[in-house]
């Protein structure tokens, strides 16, 4: 079909020209449906960028950002996402998600090719398209090309005017032991160690180049680091470092040796682990997908790692790895990594940790009665993991309601909203702050029980608004001298907040749900994920079944037959009338390899995806629900 005409509120990123699909005819173009809060959206990101230089005369890829939260809606906002993730293509501002529904996009992110005609021939939802994306490029240039309907040449993208300064998108902070501060500077691919001050730049750890390369201060280079974790005086003797690093767009944890400023890789390959793949934590196991596999840290693929904190509880290293939505435990005297908690599917789901479910946890803070403190973005949540010292333990979700329920409301936990937190620290007081990102604002739980002053269920208040993107706590000094470092992201800056005399406020911004097309369904449904592998390639069934498909809702009584988890990409769904309305979760892997038999060895791709469909069940709804992953 022909493809739909962009519209939006705006372009960035091509110098204020408005961009129309008559201006892309000649050229491949890819549109890429994103929103900055996804975690699987900036994998994509990063697949994008060989793709995008390697066909740079021929392939025009097309950011299209449909927002999830109201804070993704602000202009500004996107500005300083596009910015900060270096977005080198034209991106359409879709707030209203007007070109999100001409193309029938059902999830983030979801990517559709048009050839140079203009016609769509291509659907993809989720990540792992690397290489389906470059075969079919391959082929679309070689049949335009001889047919004289490509164009070669330059792309409408013009770049943003650079911004310097001493900070660009700081993550991450944490006191050195000589009283300076050491900043994961993500912008700059690097760390930067600050006077006391919060301002004076001492030295620069990491060239400011991406990459994972291991070295002395100026050769060594990161890619987008953000948490940093002392270590602890009692591993000192049999490790070569000081902090730990979790390097998250490299999928990897790097250790710094302070003296010198020596950079080395403790943990990961630099490869992404995809859900699903075959050398997965679920593949060694039986296909489960429960917690439990441990392995030699450097063997191990990680996936985006977005904190690290020191559990003496566990003596390990607790990782938050936004990426799978899980939780890890790095114990580099015996130089190893395991997985802990979380089952890879993303949601909130308390009980054991290893059967908990997570979305995106991004910020960790370990208080002094053992209990972790973890910021979970996606749900906009405040958890707790309460360890064992066997290594694992159970979660409690103390703020928040799940994927698609957010605000700024202050008062009893059970009631309180948060929008996408990043980090957390408990405070001298025993009280727990909460950097709640995309709301500009510190919040604060109190605990209930005989050491809280709150209510029965635990109280959260406001303790500083008007931030710019806070990803980041510290709690520096002690007693009346006390002070939260707040790092904040999108001002490039650090900045204090006396923790002595606080007064706290009682805010009610409201609860926003996410809004997106809702889907009439009829009370049988046959759900069907579409998956064709690409040109050259044939289904990998070496490691068991190369598809598998998990279905659930929100809530639970909404489905009443299809639930669960099966290799058929393809199911008979059963909804309940009286439920009326809820959430599809819906779960894809697909696993292919190259089909030539004279390779002994052929090269393997993953494609997955998780979806989240708000459907409501009518008498004249659709009998069937088609979800592309690659089609």
């Amino acid at each position: 079909m022909r493809a739909s005409e962009l519209r939006g509120r705006g372009w960035l990123n091509t110098g204020g020209r408005d961009i129309t699909l008559a201006d892309l005819r000649g050229k491949v173009v890819v549109l890429d449906f994103w929103t900055f809060c996804c975690i699987n959206c900036l994998h994509v990101l990063d697949e994008m960028r060989e793709l995008e230089a390697e066909f740079s005369d021929v392939l025009v890829v097309i950011g299209v950002h449909s927002p999830k939260f109201v804070h993704e809606a602000d202009p500004d906002a996107l500005v300083a996402a596009v910015d900060r993730y270096e977005v080198h293509h034209p991106v359409l501002d879709d707030p209203q998600l007007v070109t999100w529904q001409a193309y029938t996009a059902r999830a983030w992110p979801t990517l559709v090719v048009i050839d140079p005609e203009g016609y769509v021939v291509a659907q993809m939802a989720g990540e792992g398209h690397r290489h389906n994306l470059e075969v079919l490029v391959r082929e679309l240039v070689a049949e335009h090309d001889a047919k004289g309907t490509l164009h070669r040449g330059s792309g409408p993208y013009v770049p943003p005017r650079a911004t310097p300064g001493t900070l660009r998108f700081p993550a991450k902070a944490v006191a050195l032991p000589n009283g300076n501060l050491l900043v994961a500077d993500a912008g700059h691919h690097s760390l930067a160690e600050l006077a006391p001050d919060g301002q004076t730049l001492v030295r620069r750890i990491g060239s400011g180049e991406r990459g994972l390369v291991d070295g002395g201060p100026d050769d060594a280079r990161f890619s987008e680091p953000n948490g940093l974790c002392l270590v602890p005086d009692e591993l000192r003797p049999w490790l070569e470092y000081d902090v730990l690093v979790a390097d998250t767009v490299n999928h990897a944890l790097r250790g710094v040796r302070l003296s010198d400023g020596a950079v080395t890789t403790v943990a990961g390959t630099g490869e992404q682990l995809m859900v699903g793949a075959s050398d997965n934590v679920s593949a060694a196991f039986g296909g489960g997908t429960g917690a439990g596999f441990a392995g030699p840290a450097q063997g191990v693929r990680l996936s985006s790692p977005w904190d690290v904190a020191w559990s003496q509880r566990w003596g390990a290293f607790v990782v938050a790895m936004a990426g799978n939505h899980t939780l890890w435990a790095f114990d580099d005297k015996e130089g190893s990594i395991a997985h802990v908690g979380g089952t890879m599917n993303e949601g909130l789901l308390d009980g054991p940790l290893r059967d908990a479910w997570f979305a995106q946890p991004s910020g960790l803070a370990v208080g002094p009665d053992g209990r972790i403190w973890l910021a979970d973005s996606e749900t906009s949540a405040l958890r707790v993991v309460t360890p064992t010292p066997a290594g694992e333990g159970s979660v409690d979700t103390v703020v928040g309601a799940g994927l698609f329920e957010f605000g700024h409301r202050d008062g009893p936990a059970d009631e309180a909203r948060l929008q996408h937190p990043l980090g957390v620290a408990v405070l001298p007081d025993g009280s727990v702050a909460v950097a709640d990102t995309y709301n500009g604002a510190v919040r604060r739980y109190v605990p209930a029980g005989p050491e809280g002053t709150g209510t029965p269920v635990g109280e959260v208040t406001t303790i500083a608004t008007d931030l710019a993107e806070p990803s980041g706590l510290v709690v520096l000094g002690t007693g009346a001298d006390a002070t939260l470092l707040v790092v904040e992201s999108a001002a490039h800056r650090v900045t204090r907040i006396p923790l002595a005399g606080i007064v706290a406020a009682a805010v009610d911004g409201g609860v926003h749900r996410t809004q997106r097309p809702v889907t009439d369904l009829a009370h049988r449904v046959r759900l069907d994920v579409v998956f064709t592998p690409a040109k050259g390639q044939k289904y990998d069934d070496r490691f068991g079944p190369s598809t598998r498909l998990q279905v659930s809702s929100t809530p639970p009584g909404l489905l009443l037959a299809g639930a669960g988890d099966d290799v058929a990409f393809d199911r008979e769904l059963v909804l309940d009338p009286a439920v009326g309305e809820g959430v599809l979760h819906v779960t894809a892997h697909a696993a292919s390899c190259d089909d030539d038999p004279a390779v002994e060895y052929p090269a393997c791709h993953l494609n997955a995806q998780d979806w989240g469909v708000p459907v409501r069940v009518t008498a004249s709804g659709d009998t069937a629900l088609t979800l592309p992953l690659h089609g």
